[in-house]
């Protein structure tokens, strides 16, 4: 039995019109191919679906049975099809990204914004998290794609590089390290350090040993959130250190920035996605206005 979608649409035609004429202007054919149409599915299903005399058409005691079932499917059928293209032209979607609390609060709400500006009906979900369940949250599935910093390497997940920053240093305006156009990390060793607990930390001092045989990070107070070290910066506890792209939060708790040098230490971060899985259209328009927007910004070198 070979049924085409051609054959179902003639026999729609002609039972919503009840004239072989009508329906075949109505579907852009002519009468003789919509009539082989009809013939061809009565052949494939060896059934009488439509009674035909000298003065009129009319549907069979079984296409009248049938032709709320097939007005049913191609119903159906072209509501997948429009489903399908609006997803396709970005008319609707959603997509679900995860990042660490401070990139989720300081870059991803400008990269939201420009992208929404341009596609207002996709909607965007961001899923702030800790650094570390990011890719979690990847490989379970809750998200599309994740954006954060470099991760022990993960055979189930794509790692692209976004984009790669050195560290600076925080403090108040009216700090001694303000008259300074760049901080070295051994001028940070006469103030009270926070930093962040867990990998950040951890990987800074891996890196920072490695470069300076003699220097690891040595906090006197580590926190959870960058939100709560520069608060308390603010309120003169210390200073602290991060990467350029939290500069609206660092600029919003009144505090300043200096590159760090001697050594000049980087950190790169990532777009993560599971390996052999696509990207729905509106996640990887996302994904692609992400790289464009780092691309067109300066302070992200690659």
């Amino acid at each position: 039995m070979n049924i085409t979608l051609r054959q179902l649409r003639a026999f729609v035609a002609v039972s919503r019109t009840g004239s072989f004429t009508l329906a075949a202007e109505s579907l852009f054919i002519t009468q003789s191919a919509l009539s082989g149409l009809i013939k061809e599915l009565e052949s494939s299903l060896s059934l009488r679906l439509i009674d035909r005399s000298t003065r009129r058409i009319q549907l069979s005691d079984t296409g009248r049975e049938l032709y709320p079932l097939i007005e049913k499917i191609l119903h159906d059928l072209d509501n997948v099809i429009d489903e399908a293209t609006k997803l396709k032209a970005l008319k609707k979607g959603t997509v679900r990204v995860a990042a660490p609390q401070l990139m989720a609060c300081t870059l991803l709400p400008e990269v939201i914004a420009a992208y929404s500006a341009e596609h207002p009906d996709i909607r965007i979900r961001l899923v702030d998290c800790a650094v570390e369940s990011v890719v979690s949250r990847v490989f379970s599935g809750e998200v599309d794609f994740g954006v954060g910093p470099e991760r022990d390497p993960n055979s189930d997940i794509d790692a692209t590089t976004l984009f790669e920053l050195p560290f600076v240093a925080v403090f108040p305006p009216d700090h001694a390290l303000a008259k300074q156009k760049t901080v070295g990390w051994t001028d940070l060793e006469a103030w009270p350090l926070i930093a962040l607990q867990g990998q950040f930390t951890e990987r800074l001092s891996v890196d920072l040993h490695t470069a300076m045989r003699e220097k690891s990070l040595d906090p006197n107070t580590t926190v959870a959130f960058m939100s709560t070290a520069l608060s308390m910066v603010s309120s003169g506890l210390g200073i602290t250190v991060c990467i350029p792209y939290a500069a609206s939060l660092v600029r919003l708790y009144g505090l300043e920035m200096r590159p760090l040098v001697d050594p000049v230490v980087t950190r790169r971060f990532y777009t993560f996605s599971r390996n052999g899985r696509s990207l729905t259209p509106a996640s990887q328009s996302f994904r692609d206005f992400l790289f464009r927007y780092i691309g067109e910004h300066e302070g992200y070198a690659k």
